[in-house]
């Protein structure tokens, strides 16, 4: 399986995923990609803000990520399953965890600009 570098190439895995004619037609696959997307908004959008804000939009990113987790959720009650409560909140305070993630990026992850140990000059 090729690797998924975006947002969109995810959501095209999915479309891929669905052609019935296609020789890897598994609509099964759909609700781990969409774990995929939802980790992977949440991951960019908390810790990596900048980026999202220059390449994408970031009310693209908490849409598609809110919407990924709801799916998974959804599957998975249907399905019978008791993981559904992580995802639905997930997928209910997306921005609240993008906000932690964020906080702890700027509390507890080093510059390296800042840090010490570049600064010196071994020469």
């Amino acid at each position: 399986m090729p690797r998924l570098e975006t947002v969109v190439d995810m959501l095209l895995e999915i479309q891929h995923l669905w052609e019935a004619d296609s020789p890897d037609f598994r609509p099964e696959r759909e609700v781990s990609v969409r774990r995929h997307i939802g980790d992977y908004t949440l991951f960019m959008t908390g810790l990596f803000p900048e980026r999202v804000q220059r390449t994408a939009s970031m009310g693209y990113y908490v849409t598609e990520g809110k919407r990924a987790y709801r799916f998974v959720s959804e599957h998975d009650r249907a399905q019978g399953g008791r993981a559904r409560a992580p995802y639905q909140r997930l997928a209910e305070w997306f921005e609240g965890y993008m906000q932690a993630l964020d906080y702890a990026r700027r509390c507890y992850f080093v510059d390296p600009a800042a840090h010490p140990f570049f600064r010196l000059n071994f020469g």
